[in-house]
């Protein structure tokens, strides 16, 4: 394997990425409004885009770049996907992050971008952009890793003449791809539900694909990363910001996690199992500083399993941490002090969570939350001044330092880290899913110990309960895109059980219908492929 593709220093990791991604870059054209399997058309002719070896890993990088860019020549510019009106907003973390946060008691977002206010109020229909945008970008990058496993058979490389250290290294690649491939298949089942299986044998022309069971794409993706796995580095032993087996199992986890709603059989066992692989991998540890695990260095922290690269020179989107760096600032807030030109006046955290933590000692809060002139309520969703403003991704260094732009954010978006491990680990503890309670309790402890400075905030077995685990997963992972997925595991994100400001549209909330747990899919695709059946309600 070589080791030209991301390096573990920055500095370094960065002049690589922008020879590796530019390369990659112009690989591929836009994705069409309405083709339900997005299969993107090379811009460079496979005789020519494979004239050097190299290609093959400029080609997996692609794959890669699809999470952290959103075209051919970023910031904007010849962007991925037509389907949504601003390029900026077609980033795969800015469409997940909205998908995921938006519509739950964790954010609120002032803006009246077309779109965002239905996924506030929970009455998005099938011609929003945004479940639109994310079900192309989704295909989009499927697509790719489809078209990367078909010129890296066995038969293409003969073609070829590649050379036995390139096809080693391909082992591995094809096993990367098809990890990018799993996670996008999973945001498909957690945001859609039932959506077409392609890949690399599908065919590339005729009739439009049939529509495959959660179920079964549940089944599919367990079976491929199980099946990849071994070719992939050890936990920890990957190259920074690509896949290794960390990452396979922070991704079962996920799946197993939410067995029950995907399938309707719980597989709180297998959770477990997969969390504590990453546990025990001893590849990682909980960050001594909360807050550090977002700034613009967070790729030195010794609790990132899998992340989103971004870099101020080098990687520039309107999405990802730019977006969520700069929109969380506002008010009476010195956009420099984050190490920001400018403010966004956008984000703030919802009163809600603000009242999952004590007035004082929780350094996540703490630490974090601005508060001057701010209130906690929040009446008006275009006033910066309500809601307390949440600068949790900031464009500075644990010294204090600026990123390399002021304006394209260094810090990485956290995909998978340690704490999320410790978490899912005791909630499928607490569901049956085996373990020990000792161990459960202390992987909480320690995430308090961290937070609160010492064990002040330390909480006793009979304390450990499902409902404490659901509110410190906000406490912990708020605005880390989990909350939609953890508040329908938890019955609690559709229904009047549980209410926050903005739910259904109401200042104070009011009940939504059950079918939102999944979005619609988008009217164009049910236009274009008479095999797709529209998810139910819409």
């Amino acid at each position: 394997m070589t080791n030209d593709f991301t390096p573990k220093v920055k500095s370094m990791r960065t002049n690589t990425l922008k020879t590796v991604l530019v390369a990659g870059a112009a690989l591929f054209g836009a994705a069409a409004c309405t083709a339900l399997v997005i299969e993107p058309e090379s811009t460079v002719p496979a005789h020519t885009l494979f004239q050097s070896e190299s290609s093959y890993e400029q080609f997996l990088a692609k794959i890669y770049a699809g999470l952290a860019l959103t075209g051919q020549q970023g910031p904007a510019g010849a962007g991925d996907i037509q389907r949504i009106t601003d390029e900026g907003f077609s980033n795969y973390v800015r469409l997940w992050w909205v998908l995921n946060e938006l519509p739950t008691d964790e954010a609120v977002l002032g803006w009246g971008d077309d779109g965002l206010p239905e996924m506030h109020f929970g009455t998005w229909g099938s011609a929003n952009q945004w479940p639109g945008g994310m079900y192309s970008r989704i295909f989009f990058q499927i697509g790719m890793v489809n078209e990367f496993l078909r010129e890296t058979s066995p038969e293409k490389l003969d073609e070829r003449n590649v050379s036995a250290e390139t096809r080693a290294d391909i082992v591995q690649f094809q096993a990367e791809a098809r990890f990018m491939r799993a996670y996008s298949y999973w945001h498909g089942i957690d945001l859609f539900g039932s959506i077409p299986l392609v890949d690399e044998t599908s065919p590339l022309a005729g009739d439009p694909p049939e529509q495959a069971s959660r179920a079964d794409l549940y089944n599919y993706v367990a079976s491929e990363l199980t099946d990849l796995r071994s070719a992939l580095p050890a936990a920890g032993a990957g190259e920074y910001g690509r896949a290794d087996q960390g990452a396979v199992d922070m991704l079962l986890a996920k799946l197993y996690l939410n067995a029950e709603v995907y399938t309707g059989a719980p597989a709180w066992g297998d959770a477990l199992a997969a969390a504590e692989r990453v546990i025990t991998s001893n590849a990682y540890e909980l960050d001594d500083s909360y807050t550090e695990v977002f700034l613009a260095d967070n790729h030195t922290s010794p609790e990132q399993i899998f992340t989103v690269p971004q870099d101020g020179i080098n990687t520039r989107t309107w999405g990802g941490t730019t977006f969520l760096a700069h929109a969380a600032v506002g008010g009476n807030m010195d956009a420099g002090a984050y190490g920001l030109d400018f403010a966004w006046w956008g984000l703030r955290i919802q009163p809600e969570v603000v009242n999952l933590f004590p007035e004082t000692g929780d350094g996540r809060a703490d630490d974090i939350f601005f508060t001057d002139g701010q209130s906690v309520a929040i009446s008006d969703r275009g006033d910066f001044f309500q809601g307390l403003a949440a600068p949790k991704y900031q464009n500075v260094t644990s010294d204090g330092t600026p990123g390399s732009n002021l304006t394209h954010v260094d810090a990485d978006f956290v995909v998978f880290r340690l704490a999320d491990a410790y978490l899912m680990y005791a909630e499928a503890h607490l569901q049956g899913g085996g373990g020990d309670a000792a161990t459960a309790l202390g992987y909480i402890n320690e995430l308090r110990e961290r937070s609160y400075g010492d064990t002040s905030g330390n909480i006793t077995a009979g304390e450990l309960t499902l409902g404490f685990i659901l509110d410190e997963r906000a406490r912990e992972l708020y605005w880390e895109g989990h909350r939609r997925t953890d508040l329908i595991r938890f019955g609690l994100f559709t229904g009047g059980e549980y209410l926050w400001t903005f739910k259904g549209g109401s200042e104070t909330g009011t009940a939504i219908e059950d079918f939102r747990s999944l979005y619609a899919l988008p009217a164009g695709e049910i236009s274009a492929n008479p095999n797709l059946v529209q998810n139910p309600g819409y």
